[in-house]
């Protein structure tokens, strides 16, 4: 899961967008330790703390995120919280048309990777700052 997460990172090409997809999924997924991680991560990178203050609240915060961003954020909030009808199709088609194929699979790669820490890390109840595993 390392190596998948480290791929998706470099293969997505924007290191801050990446931990803001893994913050978000850690959020909805109530993974403190991810969240913690990912959101110190973001911060080094160069995220601005009221961009992390809103990250949570991203479709209303007007032109605070970018299209493309906004677009990753949709696709990670829909890929992990998977309803009925799955990943709707206008939601995956706003992703594709910013990230083209390669970007796109990077991006999905990234959220189902981060998913599957979230699960890991919550199972094991891991509080911020705890052993990684």
């Amino acid at each position: 899961m390392s190596a998948l997460s480290a791929a998706a990172k470099r293969g997505l090409g924007d290191p801050v967008l990446a931990e803001l997809v893994m913050a978000r999924a850690s959020q909805i997924n109530a993974c403190a330790f991810c969240l913690d991680m990912h959101v110190d991560l973001a911060l080094e990178r160069g995220e601005t703390p009221k961009r992390i203050a809103l990250l949570d609240a991203w479709a209303e915060a007007g032109d605070l995120f970018t299209e493309r961003e906004r677009a990753a954020l949709a696709l990670t909030e829909a890929v992990t919280v998977l309803t009925a009808d799955a990943v709707p199709d206008a939601t995956y088609a706003r992703a594709a048309e910013h990230f083209g194929d390669a970007g796109l699979a990077h991006l999905i790669a990234l959220i189902t990777v981060i998913n599957g820490w979230n699960r890991l890390m919550v199972s094991r109840r891991i509080a911020p700052g705890g052993p990684a595993w």
